[in-house]
């Protein structure tokens, strides 16, 4: 039952901030796909006003559950998420080279993004029950594996590599967070020396071209290089004030490839210049510590490591999105957190925001 005193301690700045963020990628989204000529329209817009109005019910349905109650039915959320990820192996809708959307009428839903608060979810369940002041043993590490290496690699099946391993990175950011034994981290660190120079046996001809274009874009400026080099252009062009909302030259002539999705950022820079992706930036850094001080806040182990899992969500998405665009990351088709037009990435991070202002709000009860 929903306490009358959990609106005394409700975080009204923090939601403020996530609706401005929300409010910024709702107005980029429609600069995109108004000044493209090749933009399907005003459709795209107003489906994202529609994924974002599920994703605010959503988030306000969470609000009313309290979080704790998570902690019980964690592996039964974490066993939907990986059934939605097999049925999306058999059933899924089939686009861009990849096979990672279930149809839903109109809409389509995207499981691999819903499998992040699952798997977060599961781990802060796993590791709040382990108490051990020594951190982490290599046997006590094997169920995170497991955990971990399922929805892995049924991603990567899709593929899409870039969703497979932000769940890497939030897997690791919340182990590291509950600390790890001295000797398995030296294993830890000697095993990823080893394997990882021999994952690039194991990627897509199409992969590996991106390692390399990031290395070097004008090795291919026509093909492989040729959205890095758009999005730089882009962002360039913006210099310090912009060139004005509407008024992007890369978006309006459709230079910029998913201009409305991966490299939405370039759309925003290209219009609101230095200034504006500055601001853009500092608003995520400050959620970010916003939402690290929910978890410092927090009474319960649980609902501290699962503020941390959700806060490693949304700054591992964001530095990764905006570092792709600007040529500093390989282009990993990751979207930019309440910003890149996504149904099932926006809900994701709206019930995101949801666990954490649960948490915030029963803090003190």
């Amino acid at each position: 039952m929903f306490d009358k005193r959990y609106l005394q301690d409700f975080d009204w700045g923090f939601l403020g901030l996530v609706l401005l963020l929300c409010f910024i990628g709702l107005v980029t989204i429609y600069s995109t796909v108004t000044a493209s000529a090749l933009a399907p329209g005003k459709t795209l817009y107003y489906r994202q006003v529609i994924w974002f109005c599920a994703g605010l019910f959503l988030m306000l349905a969470v609000l009313f559950i309290n979080y704790r109650s998570l902690e019980q039915g964690a592996f039964v959320i974490y066993g939907i998420c990986i059934v939605l990820l097999v049925w999306v192996y058999f059933y899924g809708k089939y686009a861009g080279g990849s096979r990672r959307w279930l149809q839903m009428g109109a809409l389509t839903l995207q499981p691999s993004e819903l499998v992040k608060i699952g798997l977060i979810i599961s781990l802060a369940r796993y590791y709040s029950k382990l108490g051990s002041a020594r951190g982490v043993t290599l046997k006590e590490l094997i169920v995170p594996l497991v955990l971990i290496t399922i929805p892995f690699l049924l991603i990567v099946k899709q593929p899409d590599l870039g969703t497979a391993m932000i769940l890497v990175l939030i897997a690791g950011s919340m182990t590291v967070f509950v600390k790890i034994e001295r000797r398995t981290l030296i294993y830890a660190v000697a095993s990823c020396v080893v394997t990882v120079p021999l994952v690039w046996f194991f990627l897509k001809e199409y992969q590996k071209q991106r390692i390399l274009t990031f290395i070097n874009p004008d090795r291919d400026p026509l093909g492989a290089g040729y959205h890095i080099i758009q999005s730089k252009i882009a962002i360039g062009s913006g210099m310090i004030t912009g060139k004005g909302f509407l008024k992007g030259t890369q978006n309006k002539l459709s230079f910029l490839p998913e201009q409305h999705t991966d490299f939405i950022f370039s759309v925003l820079a290209e219009e609101w210049g230095f200034l504006g992706s500055g601001v853009l930036i500092v608003c995520f850094l400050v959620l970010i510590a916003w939402a690290l001080n929910i978890a410092y806040g927090c009474r319960d182990t649980f609902g501290t490591i699962l503020s941390v899992g959700i806060t490693a969500m949304i700054f591992w998405q964001a530095t990764i999105n905006m570092g792709m665009v600007m040529g500093l990351m390989p282009v990993v088709g990751v979207p930019l957190p309440f910003i890149s037009y996504g149904g099932s990435s926006i809900i994701t991070m709206m019930i995101g925001v949801g666990i954490l202002l649960n948490i915030s709000m029963r803090k003190n009860i």
